[in-house]
C-alpha cells in the first residue's frame, strides 16, 4: 500500500509539472501567434516512408495543461477515495493509461495516430467502467465499448477516404475545399464524433459508464473521454461550414441537450444526474460548434472541465461518507455535517448554472448570446432556452434533496470531510471554477465581442434560468403532491426519465438485433459457406488433386497406357 501511495504522489507531481509547462508555452504561442509541427521520418523503404506527427499550438498546448492538470487532482484525490481497495496500483496505471491516450489524441494532427489515441480511449474506458467486477459494470462496459466501435469504424473508413488526398495530415485540408469533394468525409468525422461525445442515438452509454469508481468519472467527463468528440470536431471544423451535416449535427446536439436536461429532473442517482449534466453541456458545445464557432466551443469545454471534475469529486466524497448511497432522497441537510464538500458542490452547481462571475456565466452566456444573435431556426432556438432552464430546475432540484432539508440516512454513520486527501483537490478546482471563466476569456478573446440583442432576449437566459431554479426548488417542495402527479401520469414520466427508451434502444433493441445478425451471419458466412468453398473447400479439392499427382509420378507404365487408351477414345469421339 505504501508503493501505491508513493507512486500516486509522485504520478500527481509530474502531472502538475506538465501542466504548468504546457500552459506557459500555450501563452507563448498565443501571445506570438506561432504554432509547430514537428514531423520526423521513422522508416524509409524505398520511396514509402513511415512519419511521425506532433502538432503543438495554443489550442493543442492549452487543452494539455487542463487534462493533466486535472489528471493530477484526480490521481491526488484517489489516494483518499481508493484507499481500501486491494488494486491500487492497476487502477493507478489505467488511469495514467487514459491519460496518455488523450494527450496522444490532442497533439496528433494524423488521421492515423488520431486512431491510436481513440483506440486507446476506447480500451482503457472499457477496462475501468468494468473495474468493479459484477453483472452490472460488466453490461454497462460492454455497451461503452460497442457504442464506441460505431466512431472507431468511422475513423478507419475515413482514414480509407482520404488516400485520395495523399496524406492524412488532415491539419492542412481542413481551411481548403480539397477535404469536402470526398463525398461521406465529413458525415463519417461527425459520426465518430457524436459517439465519443455521446449525441442522440449514441447517448445510452454516458449514463451507463457511471459503473466505474467516481474518480474515473471526474476524468472522464470532464476532460478526456467524452471531450474527445468535441475536440476531434473542433480541429475539423472548417471543413464542416455550409454543409447539410452541419444542420444535422446542430439538430441533433440541441435535442440531445433537452433530452438530457429532462432526464436528469427525473434521476434519483446523484452520478448519473451529474453525468445526465455533462451530456448536456456536450450538447451546447456541439451545438455553438455547429452554428460554426469553434474557438467558444473550445472555450466552454475548459470552461466545464473544470467545475465537472469538481462536481464528481464532491458527489464521491458524499457517497463515500454516508455509507456509499447514490440515491438522493436519502440524503438531506449535509451541509451541518460536511461543510467544506457541500460549500464545492454547491458552487461547482452555480457554475453549472451560469450564475454570473463564475466559471460557467462567461461561456454559457456568451455561447447563448450569440446563439440568439445567429440565424438560428425556431426548434433549435426553443430547444437551447428550454435546455437552460431545465438545467438550473434540475441543479435547484439536487440541491434541495441532498444539501438542505433534515438529515435522512437511516443509519448513524460519521459523515464529515476528514479526509484532507479527497479535500485539497477539491479546494484546488473550487479556485478553477470561480477564476477559470474569466481568465480563459483574456485569453482567448481579448477583444470583447459586440452583440446586438433586443433587452426581450438580452433578458430571456436570465428569465429561463430564474423560472427553471424556481420550478425546480418549489416543485420538489411539495414532495407528496408531485409524486401523486407523477404516478397519474406515469408513461411521460418514465419516457422522459428513461432519456426516451435510449438505453432499452440500446442494448435490447439495436445492439441485441446486430448481436444476432452477426452471430447468424458468422455461422451461415464466415463458418459456413465461405468455409465450404474457403479454406475447408480448398484444403480437400488440393488434397484430392495430390493424390492423383502422386499417382502420375509414380512412372508407372500402366497408368501412361491408360492415359493413351482415353485420350484415343477421346480422339476418335471427336473425329
Amino acid at each position: 500500500m505504501l508503493w501505491a501511495i508513493k507512486m500516486n504522489l509522485t504520478s500527481m507531481v509530474f502531472l502538475a509539472i506538465s501542466s504548468v509547462t504546457c500552459m506557459m508555452f500555450s501563452l507563448f504561442m498565443l501571445l506570438s501567434g506561432n504554432s509547430y509541427f514537428i514531423e520526423w521520418e521513422i522508416l524509409s523503404l524505398n520511396s514509402c516512408s513511415l512519419e511521425m506527427a506532433l502538432i503543438l499550438d495554443w489550442m493543442s498546448m492549452m487543452f494539455m495543461s487542463f487534462v493533466t492538470f486535472i489528471s493530477a487532482m484526480v490521481l491526488f484525490y484517489s489516494g483518499g477515495y481508493m484507499s481500501g481497495d486491494s488494486n491500487m496500483n492497476r487502477f493507478m496505471y489505467l488511469v495514467l493509461g487514459f491519460v496518455g491516450s488523450m494527450g496522444f489524441l490532442i497533439i496528433s494532427p494524423n488521421m492515423i495516430s488520431i486512431l491510436l489515441g481513440w483506440d486507446g480511449l476506447g480500451l482503457v474506458s472499457y477496462a475501468l467502467v468494468i473495474y468493479y467486477q459484477n453483472e452490472k459494470s460488466a453490461n454497462a462496459g460492454m455497451l461503452t465499448a460497442l457504442s464506441n466501435r460505431v466512431g472507431d469504424v468511422a475513423i478507419l473508413i475515413s482514414i480509407a477516404l482520404m488516400f485520395s488526398l495523399g496524406g492524412w495530415n488532415f491539419v492542412f485540408y481542413t481551411s481548403g475545399p480539397e477535404i469536402r469533394e470526398i463525398a461521406g468525409l465529413c458525415a463519417l468525422v461527425v459520426l465518430a464524433g457524436m459517439t465519443k461525445s455521446a449525441q442522440i442515438p449514441f447517448s445510452a452509454w454516458l449514463p451507463a459508464a457511471m459503473a466505474a469508481p467516481t474518480p474515473v468519472s471526474a476524468l472522464v467527463h470532464s476532460s478526456t473521454l467524452v471531450t474527445a468528440g468535441v475536440y476531434l470536431l473542433i480541429r475539423f471544423s472548417g471543413a464542416l461550414e455550409s454543409t447539410l451535416v452541419q444542420t444535422v449535427l446542430l439538430l441533433l446536439a440541441s435535442l440531445t441537450m433537452f433530452m438530457a436536461g429532462l432526464g436528469a429532473n427525473f434521476e434519483t442517482d446523484l452520478k448519473k444526474i451529474i453525468a445526465l449534466s455533462t451530456l448536456s453541456q456536450l450538447g451546447v458545445m456541439m451545438s455553438i460548434l455547429a452554428m460554426g464557432w469553434p474557438e467558444l466551443a473550445f472555450f466552454h469545454l475548459l470552461a466545464h472541465a473544470l467545475f465537472k471534475a469538481l462536481l464528481f469529486m464532491c458527489a464521491g466524497s458524499i457517497i463515500h461518507s454516508v455509507g456509499d448511497y447514490q440515491d438522493i432522497r436519502v440524503m438531506g441537510g449535509l451541509v451541518n455535517f460536511m461543510p467544506l464538500s457541500v460549500m464545492s458542490i454547491n458552487l461547482a452547481n452555480l457554475a453549472l448554472c451560469g450564475t454570473p462571475f463564475l466559471a460557467g456565466f462567461y461561456s454559457k452566456d456568451l455561447i447563448l448570446e450569440v446563439a440568439f444573435l445567429s440565424p438560428l431556426n425556431e426548434f433549435c432556438f426553443w430547444l437551447l432556452a428550454g435546455a437552460t432552464g431545465l438545467t438550473v430546475c434540475y441543479t435547484f432540484r439536487l440541491i434541495f434533496y441532498s444539501l438542505s432539508g433534515d438529515y435522512n440516512l437511516m443509519v448513524s454513520g460519521s459523515v464529515s470531510d476528514e479526509d484532507s486527501t479527497m479535500t485539497w483537490p477539491m479546494i484546488s478546482l473550487g479556485t478553477g471554477a470561480v477564476v477559470g471563466g474569466a481568465s480563459l476569456s483574456w485569453l482567448i478573446f481579448p477583444a470583447p465581442s459586440m452583440i446586438c440583442l433586443s433587452p426581450t432576449f438580452k433578458l430571456l437566459a436570465l428569465l429561463v434560468s430564474v423560472v427553471g431554479g424556481l420550478v425546480g426548488y418549489l416543485l420538489n417542495m411539495m414532495v407528496v403532491n408531485y409524486t401523486l402527479k407523477s404516478l397519474s401520469s406515469y408513461s411521460l414520466v418514465v419516457f422522459a426519465g428513461s432519456m426516451w427508451f435510449m438505453p432499452f434502444l440500446s442494448t435490447r433493441g439495436i445492439s441485441n438485433n446486430f448481436l444476432l445478425l452477426g452471430a447468424s451471419y458468422h455461422q451461415t458466412g464466415d463458418g459456413g459457406w465461405s468455409e465450404f468453398y474457403g479454406g475447408q473447400g480448398a484444403y480437400s479439392t488440393f488434397s484430392v488433386v495430390s493424390k492423383y499427382l502422386q499417382v502420375a509420378q509414380d512412372n508407372n507404365v500402366k497408368v501412361y497406357m491408360v492415359v493413351l487408351v482415353m485420350w484415343l477414345v477421346g480422339l476418335l469421339i471427336i473425329i
